[in-house]
């Protein structure tokens, strides 16, 4: 058995919850960064639902690779499927990476469903804004997710201007 690599676009990136003996910036092709899923479990609940990551097709996508050790694959697919896999709007997908000192990797990436009932598809900042403000879910409010994942995208150098705007709108709505 071999090591192997997990991507992280948003949360994973800053807030990973499994051991891990290696973290690189990479790059997965094929799928952008969106907050195109509708939250109702972990930033908001089926009566006010908030919004999360997805990865969208088309495009690629800036984030951070993991890998992670041989002997702890079992626990932390485990863990990551409990993480990801709470609604199924997540597909668990096996994608190649451009790490970021030049290796090529398969990684764990987990995609947004088209076909799922959470995905909220391509959305104006004003949409996002009013779902985002005011939902809270199990992990907390949505703002805060939000916010620290475009920080975390922002400290690796990556610009999201759509995202940005998001931010932007946010913070004048919150103290």
């Amino acid at each position: 058995m071999e090591d192997f690599w997990v991507f992280g676009y948003a949360s994973l990136m800053w807030k990973p919850g499994f051991d891990f003996v290696e973290q690189r910036r990479a790059r997965l092709f094929g799928y952008h960064r969106s907050l195109c899923i509708a939250s109702y479990e972990h930033r908001g609940t089926r009566e006010r639902p908030g919004l999360v990551m997805g990865l969208d097709r088309g495009g690629s996508c800036v984030g951070v690779a993991f890998r992670v050790a041989a002997a702890d694959r079992e626990p932390v697919m485990a863990y990551l499927r409990a993480r990801e896999l709470v609604t199924n709007v997540y597909l668990e997908r096996t994608s190649m990476l451009a790490l970021g000192d030049g290796r090529n990797a398969p990684a764990v990436a987990y995609v947004a469903d088209r076909a799922h009932g959470q995905y909220a598809g391509r959305l104006t900042v004003d949409d996002a804004v009013e779902r985002v403000c005011g939902a809270v879910g199990g992990m907390g409010p949505n703002e805060d997710y939000v916010i620290n994942t475009a920080e975390h995208i922002r400290l690796l150098g990556i610009r999201d201007h759509w995202l940005e705007q998001v931010v932007a709108e946010i913070r004048k709505r919150t103290p």
